[in-house]
């Protein structure tokens, strides 16, 4: 093994991790929010902040997996 192919795992474990963490992070935070709020609104707000951090998750998921996808794409292509 090489240098080119340790930093080519780094690079994609750095990768994975920053997916992984981009998808959490809001699904916690919403949770903790709905917590917070459960005083107000009943169970109801944890289930409706649960909710929204799931669909921000998911988004954050997608934007980065595709910009993931689109260099990888460019590197390809040159």
């Amino acid at each position: 093994m090489g240098k080119n192919s340790n930093a080519g795992i780094v690079r994609n474990l750095m990768m994975v991790t920053q997916l992984g963490i981009s998808v959490l992070a809001p699904v916690i935070l919403c949770t903790v929010v709905g917590i917070l709020l459960k005083g107000w609104f009943g169970g109801t707000g944890i289930l409706v902040c649960l909710v929204l951090g799931i669909m921000a998750g998911a988004r954050n998921g997608y934007v980065l997996a595709k910009k993931i996808i689109d260099k990888n794409e460019e590197k390809k292509d040159d």
